[in-house]
C-alpha cells in the first residue's frame, strides 16, 4: 500500500510540474529573434527598396515554424482576458525630477474607436502586402478587428482608444510628465490630409497644445512624406504651423548657441525629395527661402543611408535624426555607426538627434517581416541603447515611440491580454509603466551629462523658451 502511495506521488508530482511548465512557457513566449539583428530590411523604406533587391530572398527564406512563433498566436480554449492595472503605484508630481527637454519622444494621434470617431481607426490596420506576390500569398489578407483583434502585438492599457478622446491626451501628457519627457514630436500632415490608412489630424493639435501646456510640456512638429511634398508646400507648411501654432505657450523652440529661439522641425523621409529642392526653402540663397525671416527654424533630416549625409548638407538641414527602433535595420539606426554620425556632424555644424526604442516587432500588420523583430529583454535593449546614445554626446536624444502601437515601439503602458485565439506580449514580469520608469531614470541621467559635456562644447544648456 506504501508502495502505491509512493507511486501515486510520483505521478502527481510529474503532473504538477508539466502543467506549471506548460503556463510558465505561455508566459514567456517572446520573439525569438536576437537583441541586435542583421541589417535586413532595407528594402522597407521607399526608394532604397528599389536600391537592394537582393535582400527579398532573405524573406523567403524564413521558415514557417519561427514565423509562428514570432507571432505569438496560439489556439486557446480561453475567455478573453485583459488585465487592468492599478495606477496607485505612480509617482507623485513633487516626487519627479524637473522634466528634460533635451528629450523628445514621438507621438502619434491617428487612433480612432467608434465613440469618438464614429469607426475605429488604425486599430484596425490592414496586413500589409509584401512586394513579392509569392511571399504575400503564404500569409493572411484582410483587417484587424477591434477592440479585440488590433493591429499590434501588444495590448494598451487604454484599450482601443480615440485619439480625439480629451481624457486620453491628458492620460499620455500624464504619462510623458511622469516619464520626465520635455518635449513631444507630434506627427503632423498638413489640414485635409492623412496617411492611408488614418483621418486628418490637425484640428486635434489646439487640443495637444493645450493639454501639454498642462503638464509643462512642450510640442514640436513630426512633418510626414505626403503626394508632391517640396519646397514650395514644405514653406506653406511652415508657415501655416507657425502662423497659427507658434504663439502657444507649449510651441517648442530650441536655443541655439547663437542665442536664437527656433522652432523645430522633424522631416520624416526627408531623402525622397532631392536635395536642390531643400535647399530651395533651407539655404539663405534659395528661391524659397525661409532663412532669416519669421519661419526660420531648425530643420531635422532622417538619415537612413550613409551616403545621404552629404545630401542632407547640400539640402541646407540643421540636423540629423535616425528614428527606427531597430539596431542594424538602417546605417543611422545601427548604434556602432553613432559616434561616426557625431563626429560628422560636428565638423560641418549639425545637430544629431539619436533615436532610442524599447523594441521593435510589427509582425501583426507585417507578418513576413520578423527578422527585424528585435525582443524588449525585459527592459535591456532600451537601455543598450540609451547608453549608446549617451556616450554619442546628442544635442537632443529621441524616443521612438510613445505610442507607435503597430511596430511595437511603444512606451505607453500595456497590459497583458488574450483572447481565445490571440496572446498580446506585455510588459511582464514588470509593470505596466516599466518603460515610462527606464526613461525617466535615463532622462535624469541624461540630463546630468550633457549639463558637463554642453559646456564643455561652448553650448548652451538653458531649457527652450516659448
Amino acid at each position: 500500500m506504501a508502495k502505491f502511495r509512493r507511486k501515486t506521488c510520483f505521478i502527481l508530482s510529474l503532473f504538477i510540474l508539466l502543467f506549471f511548465s506548460l503556463m510558465m512557457g505561455l508566459k514567456m513566449l517572446r520573439p525569438n529573434q536576437a537583441a541586435f539583428g542583421d541589417p535586413f530590411g532595407l528594402d522597407l523604406l521607399p526608394e532604397i527598396r528599389q536600391q537592394t533587391p537582393h535582400l527579398t530572398k532573405v524573406f523567403d527564406s524564413q521558415k514557417s515554424d519561427k514565423i509562428n512563433s514570432e507571432t505569438n498566436i496560439k489556439n486557446l480554449k480561453t475567455e478573453e482576458i485583459t488585465v487592468k492595472a492599478s495606477v496607485a503605484s505612480e509617482p507623485r508630481p513633487e516626487e519627479l525630477p524637473p522634466l528634460n527637454y533635451y528629450l523628445h519622444v514621438f507621438y502619434y494621434s491617428w487612433y480612432g474607436n467608434p465613440q469618438f470617431d464614429g469607426k475605429y481607426i488604425h486599430w484596425n490596420h490592414p496586413v500589409l502586402s509584401h512586394w513579392d506576390p509569392g511571399i504575400t500569398k503564404k500569409y493572411p489578407k484582410g483587417k484587424h478587428n477591434p477592440p479585440d483583434d488590433i493591429g499590434s502585438r501588444f495590448y494598451p492599457e487604454l484599450g482601443s482608444y480615440s485619439s480625439r478622446d480629451p481624457s486620453v491626451i491628458e492620460t499620455h501628457m500624464k504619462q510623458m510628465h511622469s516619464a520626465s519627457i520635455g518635449v513631444l514630436a507630434l506627427s503632423w500632415y498638413p489640414p485635409d490630409l492623412n496617411d492611408e490608412n488614418g483621418e486628418p489630424t490637425d484640428n486635434l493639435v489646439p487640443t495637444i497644445l493645450d493639454k501639454a501646456h498642462k503638464y509643462n510640456l512642450k510640442v514640436t512638429f513630426h512633418i510626414e512624406p505626403y503626394k508632391n511634398r517640396d519646397d514650395k508646400s514644405m514653406y506653406q507648411n511652415v508657415k501655416y504651423i507657425i502662423d497659427k501654432y507658434g504663439n502657444h505657450p507649449a510651441f517648442y523652440r530650441y536655443k541655439t548657441k547663437n542665442g536664437n529661439a527656433l522652432p523645430m522641425f522633424y522631416i520624416y523621409d526627408s531623402y525622397i525629395t532631392a536635395s536642390q529642392k531643400w535647399a530651395n526653402l533651407l539655404t539663405s540663397s534659395g528661391s524659397q527661402s525661409i532663412r532669416n525671416s519669421p519661419y526660420d527654424a531648425l530643420f531635422i533630416a532622417l538619415l537612413v543611408d550613409k551616403k545621404h549625409r552629404y545630401g542632407i548638407l547640400r539640402g541646407g538641414f540643421d540636423g540629423i535624426y535616425t528614428y527606427f527602433a531597430t539596431n542594424g535595420f538602417t546605417y543611422g539606426s545601427s548604434f556602432e555607426n553613432w559616434a561616426n554620425i557625431k563626429y560628422f556632424c560636428d565638423q560641418f555644424d549639425l545637430m544629431f538627434i539619436p533615436s532610442v526604442g524599447p523594441g521593435y516587432i510589427d509582425t501583426s500588420i507585417r507578418p513576413w517581416n520578423s527578422q527585424n523583430t528585435r525582443n524588449r529583454v525585459n527592459g535591456k535593449y532600451y537601455e543598450t541603447a540609451l547608453r549608446a546614445a549617451l556616450q554619442a554626446h546628442p544635442s537632443i536624444i529621441s524616443i521612438t515611440s510613445f505610442n507607435e502601437w503597430h511596430e511595437g515601439t511603444q512606451i505607453e503602458r500595456a497590459v497583458p491580454k488574450r483572447t481565445s485565439n490571440i496572446v498580446y506580449l506585455d510588459y511582464r514580469p514588470h509593470k505596466p509603466s516599466l518603460y515610462l520608469e527606464l526613461t525617466r531614470k535615463w532622462s535624469e541621467k541624461y540630463r546630468k551629462e550633457r549639463a558637463i559635456y554642453a559646456l564643455g562644447h561652448q553650448e548652451l544648456s538653458t531649457q527652450p523658451v516659448s
